[in-house]
């Protein structure tokens, strides 16, 4: 009863209502509500602290900036939904706040093609060196399997390509990554897939924001070699695994490309099998068949564990 009233109390204003709509769409920065809503930021960050501590919305930091979205679990997220279904679709007022929301949509979207664009020449070459991404993409949804996910994270996400893959048999994922940069070109891109269920977040491998036995299944896609040893990315990731929880882990095995360490800051040339299976089982989980897919002069592989039941 408590939490309903407390609920009803936040909600029952019109700027708090129109925030609450709009993050119904999408994580927004206290910088894009006022430009949408043309209010004070003192002002939309004082509304924005009344429906945090109801329990409607969701607030987290991102360097120095502070992202707000619709709640996603508990009673109150439920009010929250429920109350944003029952808003009128043709209500001027919200329609306007939408139309402004699309252009910061599009405003984003601008700044991620422009970093991408500047970036893209290396990442494409390396992606020559390799088998093609789709075939990699394939075999990896082989492995994670058909099966529907409670909890996803993507470790490193980068382009937030692997949270949009498995978007259709998660319930909610998350992906992880360091890079401001990186987060915004994700951000944009699951924006344009209409993906409202999965998101991003600035976060470190070595130290992930979630709960322990939180996630159902987590995946590296092509990050591990940004480390020199794989144990504490691998003993971090199953911290946060649940019991029977899974880690699938896409790298690359043993080469001699030294200009990857050089010109793209590669720390690792690749991971044998005998060494990630020595880091999977020292942290706790139990190795799975190993799928190679073999490029020139970069082969790919795909290494699977599950998190032993605690007896």
């Amino acid at each position: 009863m408590d939490a309903l009233l407390a609920s009803l109390r936040a909600a029952g204003e019109p700027t708090r209502l129109r925030l609450l709509a709009l993050s119904a769409h999408g994580e927004l920065s206290v910088t894009e509500f006022t430009q949408i809503l043309s209010q004070s930021q003192p002002r939309v960050s004082r509304h924005l602290k009344l429906l945090v501590e109801a329990g409607l919305l969701e607030r987290f930091r991102e360097g120095a900036l502070v992202f707000y979205r619709i709640a996603s679990q508990g009673e109150s997220a439920h009010f929250a939904r429920t109350l944003v279904d029952l808003l009128p679709q043709d209500d001027s007022a919200l329609n306007r706040d939408l139309q402004r929301l699309e252009q910061i949509r599009i405003h984003r979207r601008e700044r991620a093609e422009s970093y991408f664009n500047q970036n893209a020449a290396e990442w494409n070459r390396i992606r020559q060196m390799h088998v093609p991404e789709a075939d990699v993409e394939k075999q990896l949804i082989k492995v994670i399997g058909k099966n529907s996910v409670e909890t996803f994270v993507d470790i490193g996400t980068g382009t937030g390509r692997i949270l949009a893959l498995v978007a259709d048999q998660v319930k909610q994922g998350i992906g992880i990554d360091q890079s401001a940069e990186m987060l915004a070109v994700a951000r944009a891109y699951l924006e344009q897939e209409n993906l409202k269920h999965v998101h991003v977040r600035k976060g470190d491998m070595y130290n992930m924001p979630f709960d322990d036995q939180s996630v159902d299944l987590a995946t590296v896609h092509l990050v591990l070699h940004y480390s020199l040893d794989p144990a504490p990315v691998i003993k971090e990731a199953v911290r946060v695994l649940k019991p029977a929880g899974r880690l699938v882990i896409v790298d690359f095995a043993p080469h001699q490309e030294e200009h990857l360490r050089t010109e793209h800051n590669h720390l690792r040339l690749g991971f044998s099998d005998a060494e990630m299976k020595k880091a999977m089982k020292a942290a706790g989980l139990s190795p799975g068949k190993t799928h190679s897919l073999a490029g020139d002069p970069l082969t790919v592989n795909i290494w699977q564990g599950t998190r032993q039941l605690v007896h």
